[in-house]
């Protein structure tokens, strides 16, 4: 009789265990953090569009990575593209402020032609 309960025990287990799938991927930091940028817009910085291409890659490679898989090297192409998508927000702002002091310079040249 023993033998007969490991095996069904044994059988239970491993059926349990090929039934267990594992946690989806947590992608909602990096998607959140690209979508930021693409709201932000990066038309006019250059470096700000080819970092949130980047991001977006690495979050397509960590999709197809986890589907394979390789839940550790997708970890880390998730954190890559979190990552790439805040530089782009950063970059994106970093070029509107220039552009912005650039014109207030231009302003206060004008003003100042102005008044000689």
């Amino acid at each position: 009789m023993r033998p007969v309960i490991a095996a069904a025990s044994l059988i239970l287990a491993i059926i349990a265990a090929g039934c267990s799938s594992n946690p989806p991927l947590r992608t909602d930091a990096s998607s959140s953090a690209i979508h930021a940028a693409e709201a932000v817009g990066v038309e006019g910085a250059p470096r700000a569009a080819l970092h949130l291409q980047l991001a977006k890659e690495s979050l397509a490679q960590a999709q197809v990575l986890a589907e394979k898989g390789d839940r550790d090297e997708a970890r880390s192409l998730l954190m890559r593209a979190q990552a790439d998508a805040e530089l782009a927000i950063l970059l994106s702002r970093e070029q509107s402020e220039k552009t912005e002091a650039a014109l207030a310079v231009d302003k206060v040249r004008q003003l100042q032609q102005e008044n000689r």
